[in-house]
């Protein structure tokens, strides 16, 4: 089988990694994975000083790829960069990024750079634009010129706005509800656009809600400031904010909250090297969805955060934010036909767990 195994399972070295039923079981009771295959070519992670990014260069590292981060750092952290060189640049500076993957021999891209507050987003649409849209379309001009063809998008579920069926499709039709999600759909369909008419092979994961921190503590969830359920959750248990924001509790849910799909921030950096690995064996241009299939409420996730930490979190109801969908759960079963991706540590236990962890020893 052609393909390389992605950061779920140990195996010895030299020994020919499995794939199906057998890995997914086995991958359960393993959190790593040494490099079983040769070394793989050098690939640039933008924005990989940042949350998913992160994690996604250490997935790609333990898979031999040389790793190289383009980040401006000016929502990453510089602590993150581990797992190969930062060069630090701006998204505009098209001939700094035609620069760097040619002196490095890139042989693709993962891009995550970007701008990702839905709320700042429409205050200043603007930014968005000219950053998500602008920003890759440089990059994109860099790539033709240095004669890079594959990439690796980061996209969002936010492209779907309030879906009309759930579990969500990736045929759902298209309706942000943000500046964000519309930028996201717009790189979507230049990307379409430029595998057409340049030869650009491309994937786009439009991911649900990232969640969780390395098992292995070197890297976690960072953002300033804080809107993710999960680390305000922690926060507040912690004590470093008053309490965690509850945004309404009259949807059309069991419990009046918000359902979410909660993925492991290991498991989509698993995903995006898979992902990268499809295009390397002449997988065809597409848009997957990456989620468990499974939803929690806003409630069933502060019974659970009370439970790992052991102590009552204090929170504050607010009204219902503007553009939030009751419920937001993918249908996942593209992601496991096309590109072999299963969710292994996508518990909500580890979820919550591998965050508190990061979350109290790092103030």
């Amino acid at each position: 089988m052609g393909r390389r195994a992605v950061y779920v399972l140990t195996v010895p070295r030299g020994c020919r990694p499995l794939y199906g039923r057998g890995l997914q079981a086995m991958a359960l009771a393993h959190s790593t994975m040494d490099s079983v295959s040769s070394p793989a070519g050098a690939v640039l992670v933008t924005g990989g000083a940042g949350y998913v990014g992160s994690h996604t260069a250490k997935v790609l590292a333990r898979e031999g790829y040389r790793v190289v981060v383009y980040d401006n750092l000016s929502r990453g952290h510089r602590e993150a960069v581990r797992w190969g060189p930062l060069e630090e640049g701006e998204l505009h500076d098209a001939l700094r990024i035609q620069d760097v993957l040619e002196r490095y021999k890139i042989g693709a891209v993962l891009h995550f750079a970007a701008l990702a507050y839905v709320g700042e987003s429409m205050q200043k649409p603007e930014l968005y634009f000219r950053n998500n849209v602008g920003g890759t379309l440089n990059l994109l001009d860099a790539m033709r010129g240095a004669g890079v063809r594959k990439l690796v998008f980061s996209s969002t579920c936010a492209v779907y706005g309030t879906p009309q069926n759930v579990p969500i499709e990736e045929s759902n039709p298209k309706a942000p509800e943000s500046p964000y999600g519309e930028s996201k759909l717009m790189v979507e369909r230049a990307l379409s656009w430029e595998g057409v008419c340049h030869g650009l092979q491309w994937v786009a994961l439009r991911y649900f809600n990232a969640a969780g921190c390395d098992a292995d503590g070197e890297i976690g969830e960072n953002h300033s400031p804080e809107t993710h359920l999960i680390p305000s959750l922690l926060e507040a248990a912690l004590g470093r904010r008053p309490a965690c924001p509850i945004f309404g509790d009259d949807y059309p849910t069991p419990d009046g909250t918000c359902i979410r799909d909660y993925v492991h921030v290991t498991d989509l950096g698993a995903a995006h090297a898979l992902a990268l690995q499809y295009l390397e064996e002449g997988g065809a241009s597409t848009q997957v969805n990456l989620g468990t299939g499974h939803g929690y409420s806003v409630k069933q996730i502060l019974t659970a955060a009370e439970k790992v930490v052991g102590r009552p979190i204090p929170i504050v109801q607010q009204p219902r934010r503007p553009g939030d969908p009751p419920k937001l759960v993918a249908a996942a079963g593209r992601a496991h036909s096309l590109l072999r991706w299963a969710p292994t540590h996508s518990s909500l236990d580890n979820i919550l767990s591998t965050a508190w962890r990061w979350a109290s020893r790092n103030p």
